[in-house]
């Protein structure tokens, strides 16, 4: 177990993890803010096999983990603590349509804040959110400072990026 909210457990992602692992990939709702790209059932096994072998790699900074509801431990997303290209400590999550609308979004990313400052002892995270993600953005709204917008070629859309300090 990486953390615990009040309704969430946060835990490694296992290779049995793979039907909704795929479910969340491959649905274009969820990656339309993500870029867009959905994934086939053969490239979400190869990336849930990278990132299971990336948990026992030393200095991994690539930490991206199962959300699991723990009235019944089902995955229902997942969230990530990256060091980006940037060497910046970047927070973020994607969950299972049947989850938004729940205050899951809210309480997955003040565990994440909360992880990355008590336990790890991070002086600094950021959030790079979509413009049309409406309601990430009320999410990183409400804790984290706005910075700038920008255009994203990766993603093809207007970022907005967001810091929080400790």
């Amino acid at each position: 177990m990486i953390f615990t909210t009040q309704r969430l457990s946060v835990r490694k992602l296992e290779k049995n993890d793979l039907d909704l692992f795929h479910k969340l990939q491959s649905d274009h709702h969820i990656m339309r803010y993500v870029g867009g790209k959905t994934f086939s059932l053969e490239e979400n096994r190869k990336d849930l096999d990278k990132i299971v072998k990336f948990y026992s790699k030393p200095s991994n900074n690539f930490w991206v983990w199962a959300i699991t509801l723990k009235e019944n431990n089902l995955l229902i997303g997942t969230c990530v603590l990256i060091k980006n290209d940037k060497g910046e400590n970047e927070i973020g999550y994607r969950l299972l349509k049947e989850y938004w609308g729940k205050g899951i979004g809210k309480e997955i990313t003040n565990g994440l804040i909360k992880y990355s400052f008590e336990v790890l002892r991070l002086k600094e995270i950021i959030a790079y959110v979509d413009k049309k993600n409406a309601a990430s953005i009320k999410i990183i709204d409400a804790t984290f400072r706005f910075i700038k917008e920008f255009y994203n070629d990766e993603d093809n859309c207007i970022d907005r990026y967001y810091k929080l300090s400790n």
